[in-house]
């Protein structure tokens, strides 16, 4: 998917089977615009790495693990980001360490970090290749089978399903679920899929419809929950003043 919005350029790639299992896209942001403005991330139940260049000669590589809560962007006039959006699984096969310590938070990671450099943001098309190569050589082992359902059946059900009926699914006890969400990611289960019941609720809020789509209990509850992973009400997450829920703005419209 490829946009421009305002001074905003966007341009999003899904990789090919069988690293789909692993990266939910691989994507860039450049922001063209002078003037400094924060930004707000809302959770979306992914670990990114991001390859950043802003003003001046600056560059950085960070990684940032899955947040339950918004995030305040500092402003990045006339910067570049080019970034991977992994699958919580990749923090067993790829990463091959524990994310708690990353909730909520990022680390700066070295210039060289999996033989990135700077260089590689002059070219999106070459770094998406470069990245699938990586990626590809780090995926040591086949993926779980149980694994690969569990998170097959929490994105297609957007979140919304029990904690019991997922487990009666995936063919895995709830207790080991969360002992492995708790030691890879820092968080539970049930806290992972109401962060995949927001991102999903997200397309509705973006055109105005205030009222649950989907199985929250009632619309104060839904309204309690956006307030939680955005910070704010549904209606001032929809209306998006200068434009500062980036996520909001690259949604397609339908």
């Amino acid at each position: 998917m490829s946009l421009k919005i305002n001074q905003l350029e966007y341009l999003s790639v899904k990789p090919d089977a069988p690293l789909r299992e692993i990266v939910e896209s691989i994507w860039m942001v450049k922001n063209h615009a002078e003037e400094k403005r924060e930004g707000i991330i809302i959770p979306d139940g992914k670990i990114d790495l991001f390859l950043f260049s802003g003003e001046g000669d600056s560059f950085e590589i960070f990684i940032s693990g899955i947040h339950n809560g918004p995030a305040v962007k500092p402003p990045f006039p006339r910067s570049t980001m080019f970034a991977i959006s992994f699958h919580p699984i990749a923090a067993e096969y790829i990463f091959k360490e524990s994310f708690v310590g990353l909730k909520n938070n990022k680390q700066i990671l070295p210039s060289d970090y999996w033989g990135f450099c700077k260089s590689d943001l002059k070219n999106f098309e070459l770094f998406y290749r470069k990245a699938c190569e990586i990626i590809a050589v780090k995926l040591e082992k086949e993926i779980d089978d149980r694994k690969k359902k569990l998170f097959e059946i929490i994105y297609s059900a957007k979140g919304e399903i029990t904690v019991e009926e997922l487990s009666q699914r995936a063919s895995w006890s709830s207790r080991q679920i969360n002992r492995y969400f708790n030691t890879w990611l820092g968080l539970s289960l049930k806290s992972y899929l109401n962060i995949i019941r927001f991102l999903n609720s997200l397309k509705q809020l973006k055109k105005g419809d205030f009222y649950p789509e989907l199985n929250y209990g009632d619309q104060s509850h839904f309204i309690r929950e956006v307030k939680k992973f955005a910070g704010v009400k549904p209606t001032i997450l929809n209306k998006n003043e200068n434009d500062r829920f980036i996520q909001l703005i690259l949604l397609p419209e339908t």
